[in-house]
């Protein structure tokens, strides 16, 4: 996949969970400019109104971090080890942050605590 098209892939996922934050901020009656403020300011907006346990918090820190990377050269690579990420989970999550075996190893040492957040 060429940069330019993970590009692409990135900006209609951050345009589609900003749509989704819309409601969000709505259903809580919070006034956020989610349709220009960046990524990194939402998340921290979203911090401040105490919005953290959300799904959307974990989906737009993926995203934020998934654009650094693609900027500094590091899309694609595993946070833990480095290696390549798999291309096939890639295309079924281009926010994904680790090989196969490093995800199974965090599922693995942080069971304990997924247990205790569900």
């Amino acid at each position: 996949m060429s940069g330019s098209h993970i590009r692409h892939v990135l900006s209609e996922l951050e345009a589609n969970l900003r749509k989704e934050l819309g409601h969000l901020l709505a259903l809580h009656q919070l006034s956020i400019d989610h349709q220009t403020l960046s990524l990194s300011i939402l998340i921290d907006q979203m911090t401040a109104a105490k919005l953290c346990d959300e799904p959307l918090f974990l989906q737009l820190t993926q995203l934020d971090a998934a654009i650094c990377q693609l900027d500094i050269g590091l899309y694609g690579l595993c946070a833990d080890c480095e290696a390549e990420i798999e291309p096939n989970r890639l295309n079924e999550n281009p926010l994904e942050q680790r090989c196969a075996q490093c995800a199974a190893d965090y599922v693995h040492e942080h069971r304990h605590e997924l247990r205790l957040s569900h």
